[in-house]
């Protein structure tokens, strides 16, 4: 299978792991579809829109910034509408925008809640469903969800509450797309073996991201996945090294932030 002229629509895009699978898309001939609110310069987070679409073509595939807020049922209808009408349909779905907020309830503000939950749960749901319509249409479709693989363990819940459910929403809508649309469209979800430097992880307290690695191990492992026929796998909950390593990659030092450092692992791992 290839991407080249296939259309990805990824939401979250304009930095972090989706700039990073929106970019390796890009140097696959693709067409991007940069989604998300970034629309201007924001200080605490660099990346717009328009500069990851810049990037989507610099690498030398085909970009479509659309400002989109995956809370608003409108905003995402239409801007599926747009990304289907500039480039004849969309082929993949990646679920890549999520909000984090990493503390125990009393220290939870319910407006973060909501937003979580709102993002997180809510806002794949959403998108799968306005999105199924145009990949249904495409020969190889695929919704990939980056979401870790269900976990009921308490050592998560009682530590964040409101993100885990958040997070755990994404996985199980995950579970109930791939069922329901077996043998239509794969559905399946990624998520890193070891904590990844972005944007996002550098304003959490105590993370030290040179015990992470970046971004490219997730964008690779995602592309390794939406190149595969739609058929070969579905309700899937890949881990990026994992992955890899079944792909027959072995040089893992080349995606370390520093080389040779030990690395955290991941939440939910």
């Amino acid at each position: 299978m290839s991407l080249q002229e296939k259309t990805l629509f990824i939401t979250g895009a304009s930095r972090g792991i989706g700039l990073a699978i929106a970019r390796k898309a890009g140097s696959l001939g693709a067409n991007v579809v940069v989604a998300a609110k970034s629309a201007v310069v924001n200080p605490k987070l660099p990346g717009t829109i328009f500069t990851a679409a810049a990037e989507v073509e610099a690498a030398g595939g085909k970009a479509l910034a659309i400002q989109c807020d995956i809370r608003d049922e409108a905003n995402v209808e239409a801007a599926m509408a747009q990304a289907a009408e500039h480039f004849g349909g969309i082929d993949v779905l990646v679920n890549n925008a999520s909000a984090i907020w990493l503390r125990g309830i009393l220290d939870t503000p319910m407006k973060r809640f909501d937003l979580m939950s709102q993002v997180n749960s809510r806002g794949t749901f959403l998108c799968a469903q306005k999105a199924l319509p145009y990949l249904l249409k495409s020969e190889n479709p695929h919704i990939l969800t980056l979401a870790p693989p269900p976990n009921l363990d308490p050592k998560w819940w009682g530590s964040f509450t409101g993100y885990t459910l958040a997070k755990m929403g994404m996985s199980f809508v995950t579970l109930g797309l791939a069922e329901e649309f077996k043998g239509r469209v794969a559905v399946n979800a990624l998520w890193p073996k070891t904590v990844i430097a972005t944007d996002a992880i550098n304003m959490i307290p105590g993370v030290d991201t040179n015990a992470a690695r970046n971004a490219e191990i997730v964008a690779d492992a995602a592309i390794a996945i939406l190149l595969q026929k739609f058929s070969a796998a579905t309700g899937q909950f890949y881990i990026d090294e994992d992955l890899l390593r079944e792909n027959g990659v072995t040089d893992f030092e080349q995606y370390a932030v520093v080389p040779g450092t030990p690395l955290l692992p991941d939440f939910f791992l």
